[in-house]
């Protein structure tokens, strides 16, 4: 058994165990989450896979219904108390992306930079590779000799994986090439193309609709806004959808909700790192962040009555600065200026 392996099983054992996912949980969170409670069920610890939000993409609900994955919501845990455990899956505290519980968070397992630090956290594998899946699925690699990775799990962790670096034209590193060539051998072809298949929902058709009637480009950058409130997943696909645009190597989506704004950005260009430059463009009026390819953001709604001006010029302002800044400031560290 390896020794992150074996750091796990010592700070769960014996302990009831929470597996937490980040609020409103897309396929790799799913799939992460799901392959390390197999993990774990093989070598004798039970557990429980715990959210928050609504699930209501085709694509995360299909998938849990084709593997009959059990996700509790945390509002229906039994009293939680700290003599519990948790586990990060795809996330980690102190983000805005994930509710704060009362158990003990002792591990954390991602893909994701490091925003706040926990010092709860006993143990960490923080990877900057394509999915959280890749990881998990690489602790039963490294422990094929007590575990068998089932095709079933495999299926599951390879769609998570295919998923969050969108066919491979995301975020991809060589280590989930790897990943995926292990996972490919064992996996269901047939679940795959059938789950692939069914991404989209006719209700779906109103938040696309309303992309394209407001979306604008300035420059490289587009930007669309969703005058309704939209889940996590919907407001995500929708900003791939606008990168897929010709020209467009940015895309900045937001939809309004009662509570405030909430925001997917995504990159396709190495020099637009969409974590830094959302924290930086919604710096000081709300919260953001994420990979290079990738982030989320919000502005709270009391810091959206504050201002007294356009808001889609606002947001399309601050962006267009920051991708400038964060520019000029990458030059400068790279001897450029």
């Amino acid at each position: 058994m390896t020794s992150n392996l074996q750091k796990i099983l010592n700070l769960v054992q014996g302990k009831r165990l929470f597996i937490q996912t980040h609020d409103f949980p897309d396929p790799d969170a799913i799939a992460s989450a799901f392959g390390l409670q197999k993990l774990l069920f093989y070598l004798g610890v039970d557990s429980h896979i715990v959210y928050k939000g609504k699930i209501s993409r085709i694509s995360a609900t299909k998938m849990i219904e084709m593997f009959n994955i059990k996700l509790i919501n945390y509002l229906d845990v039994p009293e939680m108390t700290k003599n519990d455990v948790i586990i990060n899956v795809d996330s980690q505290v102190n983000n805005a992306n994930i509710i704060e519980l009362p158990p003990q968070k002792v591990a954390c397992i991602d893909h994701h930079p490091t925003t706040v630090p926990c010092e709860e956290y006993k143990f960490k594998d923080v990877r900057i590779v394509g999915s959280c899946s890749s990881i998990i699925a690489d602790y039963f690699i490294q422990n094929n000799d007590i575990v068998k990775l089932y095709p079933h799990t495999a299926t599951a962790l390879l769609y998570g994986l295919q998923m969050d670096t969108d066919n491979f034209r995301r975020g991809i590193k060589s280590f989930d090439i790897e990943i995926f060539g292990y996972l490919h051998k064992l996996a269901d072809q047939n679940m795959l193309n059938e789950l692939h298949n069914n991404q989209l929902e006719i209700s779906d058709l109103d938040a696309y609709r309303m992309a394209i009637n407001t979306v604008k480009l300035y420059n490289n950058i587009g930007f669309a806004s969703i005058d309704f409130a939209c889940v996590d997943g919907l407001i995500a696909a929708v900003s791939e959808f606008i990168l897929s645009i010709n020209k467009v190597d940015f895309s900045v989506v937001y939809s309004k909700r009662p509570d405030g704004l909430k925001f997917s950005i995504r990159s396709k260009k190495t020099n637009l790192n969409a974590g830094q430059i959302t924290s930086t463009a919604l710096d000081g009026i709300g919260s953001g962040g994420g990979h290079a390819a990738m982030a989320g953001g919000f502005i709270p709604i009391d810091n959206l009555n504050k201002i007294n001006f356009d808001i889609n010029e606002e947001i399309q302002n601050r962006f267009a600065n920051a991708i400038l800044f964060c520019q000029r400031l990458e030059d400068i560290l790279n001897g450029k200026i």
